[in-house]
């Protein structure tokens, strides 16, 4: 896996990516304590509005942002919206209102609408070899699971020597450090499809996504694994301290099971994916993670607790680690970057319906109720999983063309029937019929 580090721009893009989370990690924490600041008690509150502006900033832009990037140079692009979320982080010790705080979070997400897919889509120009891809995708999994344990630490020990605004100037650091490894790495350039309108181009990854089968698979899975996600991230808190009667301590341990159990699944990945295919992996990983959910009403220990977040992200990393490579052979290498911006907007939007529902439930009806009802949507998220999703899932499709002249280049070429890699473009806008 580390093999892949030897390629000097993944290198670059990777601490990048490093420096990023951890920055982003020292804010959540200075957040937190922000909020508390402004609005003492109410604090959750206003840190589920910033979620909620989080997610809708994600699922609203990130199409848009992409359209943009289009049209403008790769690494400016990149380098720019890590300066702007390096200048709003710089802003935010000196508010003094709550609403600042929210316009200023929804300036710092939509920053990150854009950067995010526009990352993604570099990477596998960057290697082209799939083993080689598929290494780099679990070491920035394994990168992203070790800052959710690493970045509180470092918090703690910053905040036993500095006050809590100081955490915001270590985030401004890290994103400045982001952008000037974006400026040394040599990026390839961007694949330039047909010149087409803007608007065109803010709905051709959702267009392609929807066009595709196992892209459409893919989008039922989101949804079943932000079911079974939501009731880890919302109702962990709840199940440690209300019904286990445990102190803060045993929530970070909870999560703590949780990363470990990503982390090995995203260590074993890359050989687990030279045996089998990308299909029954992600969905033995969603399949791991519902039925997860679904035993949570039998916990009572902190033990099984954390061994069965374990098992939930393990199959979280199963399910979110090969997505690159689908969304890879899914589309032309100039609508990539479309593609992964409507992965990214589609995939947060069902984190936008089950965060609060797993909140809702938890508190009307009992976590129990709750588990059980996350479970049964993910459950028939997987079920339609396996209708739309085909077995034989083959790359190179036979087809026709009978819209276009006989004249026609591409019938020029390859004849009136023929057999090629099939993504959705200009030329093959709808997936052809099983023969």
């Amino acid at each position: 896996m580390l093999a892949t580090l030897k390629n000097p721009t993944f290198r670059h893009l990777f601490a990048a990516q490093i420096v990023a989370l951890v920055g982003t990690g020292l804010a959540t924490v200075a957040l937190g304590l922000l909020a508390w600041q402004l609005a003492g008690d109410n604090a959750g509150a206003v840190l589920g509005m910033a979620l909620a502006i989080k997610m809708v900033a994600y699922v609203t832009l990130a199409p848009l942002a992409a359209a943009v990037a289009e049209r403008l140079p790769r690494r400016a692009f990149l380098v720019a919206l890590d300066l702007i979320r390096a200048g709003v982080i710089a802003c935010l010790p000196f508010v003094d209102q709550v609403w600042q705080v929210y316009v200023l979070i929804f300036l710092l997400q939509a920053a990150s609408a854009g950067f995010t897919p526009a990352f993604q889509a570099v990477i596998p120009d960057v290697l082209k070899n799939e083993d080689e891809y598929t290494n780099a995708l679990s070491l920035l999994r394994l990168a992203e699971d070790l800052e959710q344990l690493a970045s509180p630490m470092i918090a703690a020990l910053l905040l036993t020597v500095v006050s809590f605004p100081v955490l915001f100037a270590g985030t401004v650091v890290g994103f400045v450090a982001s952008a000037l490894l974006v400026v040394t790495a040599r990026l390839p350039d961007r694949a330039r499809g047909e010149a087409s309108h803007f608007w065109a181009d803010v709905t051709k990854g959702i267009h392609i996504y929807i066009a595709t089968p196992r892209l459409r698979a893919l989008m039922v899975m989101e949804a079943a694994v932000a079911a079974a996600g939501a009731m880890v991230y919302v109702n962990t808190v709840v199940l440690v301290q209300a019904r286990l009667g445990l102190g803060e301590e045993s929530v970070a341990l909870a999560f703590a099971g949780f990363g470990a159990g990503s982390m090995l699944a995203a260590f074993l990945l890359p050989r687990v994916l030279e045996r089998l295919e990308d299909r029954p992996v992600m969905i033995g990983g969603a399949a791991l993670m519902v039925a997860g959910v679904a035993v949570v009403p039998l916990v009572g220990d902190l033990t099984s607790l954390i061994a069965l977040w374990a098992a939930i992200g393990f199959g979280f990393s199963l399910t979110q680690t090969p997505i690159g490579r689908i969304i890879n052979r899914s589309a032309r290498e100039a609508d990539r970057a479309a593609v992964f911006a409507a992965q990214f907007a589609l995939s947060h939007a069902c984190w936008l319906v089950t965060y609060p529902l797993a909140g809702w439930i938890g508190a009307g009806a009992g976590l129990s109720v709750a588990a059980l009802v996350l479970a049964g949507i993910g459950g028939l998220g997987l079920v339609a999983v396996l209708r739309l999703w085909p077995v034989q899932d083959a790359i190179d499709l036979p087809h026709d063309h009978p819209d276009l002249t006989p004249d026609h280049p591409h019938l020029a070429e390859r004849g009136p029937h023929h057999v090629h890699v099939y993504v959705i473009d200009d030329l093959h806008r709808r997936w052809p019929r099983a023969s």
